[in-house]
C-alpha cells in the first residue's frame, strides 16, 4: 500500500529513552526511565526502544539496561525493544527477556568506522552472526536491522541510493525481520525520501519498514509526510526532540514525538496517541534533564482549537 488512506493506522515508536538519552549529561535513575515508559504507554504509545545494550564504560547512561528492560516488559500493552551493537549485546538483551532487538550499521563506511570502529562489511557479518545465534538460542526473538546515514553522511558526504539498497539486500538475505532506514545526520529531503523509500518497500517483501528522521535542518516532519506517500507506516521519534549524532556537528535531535503525532493525526492517520498527555510528560522530563535542549512546536504554541486527538483537524 502506497497511497494515503483516511484512517490508516500509523505507529510512532518512542526512541527518546535510547537515542534521546545517549548524549545527555544527566544519568536518569531506572525508576524515572520506567516512569517515562509507563506514562507514554498510558498515553497510547505502544512501541518504545527502552535502552541500549552497549558497554556501560562507553555509555554510562545504559548501565541499567537489563533492569530497565525487565521492568518495561511488565508494563501492560507496551512492546519494548532495545538497540544492540553486536552479538554480545543481543545475548544480553535476550537474557533480559526482550522479544525484539535492533541492530544498526551505517551505509557510510566512514561513519560506521567512527561509530562502531569497524567497516560496514564487518558490521554486516556481525549481523549475520546474530541471526545465526538467534536461530538456535532465541528463535522467538525478532531481529531488526537499521541502516544509518541512508540519505547522506556528515563525514563522507553523499551516500548513493544504490549503496543503501545493496546493504539492504544483504541484510534481508541474512534474515532481517524488520528494516529501519535512518537519516542520522539530517541530510534528507522529501523528494529523496519518496524515491528511496519506494525502492525499499519494493524490496522488503512485506517485512515491516520504519523511518528514523532527524530534524537537523528543519525537514524532519516534511520527510515523515514524504515517507507516508511512499507507504511507510512506522516512524521513530523522541519526546521533546532529544537526541542526535555525535558525528554531526551542530546537529539537533530526532523528530519530536509530540509534533510527529500531531502531524499524522492532522493528516487523517490514526496513531492512538494522546498528544496532550505527551506534552504533560515532556514538561516533567524537562525538569529531570536541566540544561538539555528540547525542541518542538506543539509544546510551545499549543494545539489549535480545531484539533481533536481522535479525529485530527475538523
Amino acid at each position: 500500500m502506497t497511497a494515503r488512506e483516511e484512517g490508516d493506522r500509523v505507529t510512532v515508536r518512542e526512541v527518546g529513552l535510547r537515542d534521546g538519552l545517549q548524549m545527555v549529561r544527566t544519568i536518569l535513575t531506572p525508576a524515572r526511565k520506567i516512569e517515562w515508559c509507563a506514562r507514554e504507554a498510558a498515553a497510547g504509545v505502544r512501541e518504545i526502544e527502552v535502552t541500549s545494550f552497549v558497554p556501560p564504560s562507553i555509555v554510562p547512561q545504559f548501565g541499567d539496561s537489563a533492569e530497565v528492560a525487565r521492568a518495561a516488559l511488565r508494563i501492560d500493552g507496551l512492546h519494548a525493544s532495545a538497540l544492540v551493537p553486536n552479538l554480545k549485546g543481543a545475548q544480553r538483551a535476550a537474557e533480559a527477556g526482550l522479544r525484539k532487538i535492533d541492530f544498526v550499521l551505517s551505509a557510510s563506511d566512514a561513519h560506521n568506522r567512527k561509530n562502531v570502529r569497524r567497516a560496514t562489511t564487518e558490521s554486516i557479518e556481525e549481523f549475520g552472526r546474530i541471526v545465526e545465534w538467534r536461530k538456535e538460542a532465541a528463535p522467538e526473538l525478532a531481529v531488526g536491522a537499521g541502516i544509518a546515514t541512508a540519505f547522506g553522511c556528515a563525514i563522507s558526504g553523499e551516500v548513493r541510493a544504490g549503496r543503501v539498497l545493496g546493504v539492504l539486500d544483504q541484510l534481508l538475505t541474512l534474515g532481517a525481520d524488520e528494516i529501519t532506514i535512518a537519516d542520522t545526520v539530517g541530510y534528507a529531503n522529501p523528494a529523496q525520501v519518496r524515491a528511496l523509500m519506494r525502492e525499499v518497500i519494493d524490496r522488503v517483501e512485506g517485512r515491516p519498514v520504519t523511518c528514523h528522521f532527524h530534524d537537523t535542518r528543519g525537514l524532519g516532519l516534511a520527510n515523515v509526510d514524504a515517507a507516508t506517500q511512499a507507504g511507510v507506516r512506522t516512524f521513530d521519534a523522541s519526546l521533546g526532540g532529544l537526541g542526535g549524532c555525535p558525528f554531526a556537528p551542530n546537529a539537533t535531535g530526532n523528530i519530536d514525538t509530540e509534533d510527529c503525532v500531531y502531524l499524522l493525526e492532522s493528516m487523517g492517520f490514526h496513531t492512538g496517541i494522546d498528544v496532550r498527555a505527551l506534552i504533560e510528560l515532556r514538561r516533567e522530563i524537562e525538569t529531570w534533564l536541566p540544561g538539555e535542549p528540547f525542541a518542538g512546536a506543539i509544546s510551545r504554541a499549543g494545539l489549535p482549537q480545531t484539533y481533536d486527538t481522535r479525529a485530527g483537524l475538523a
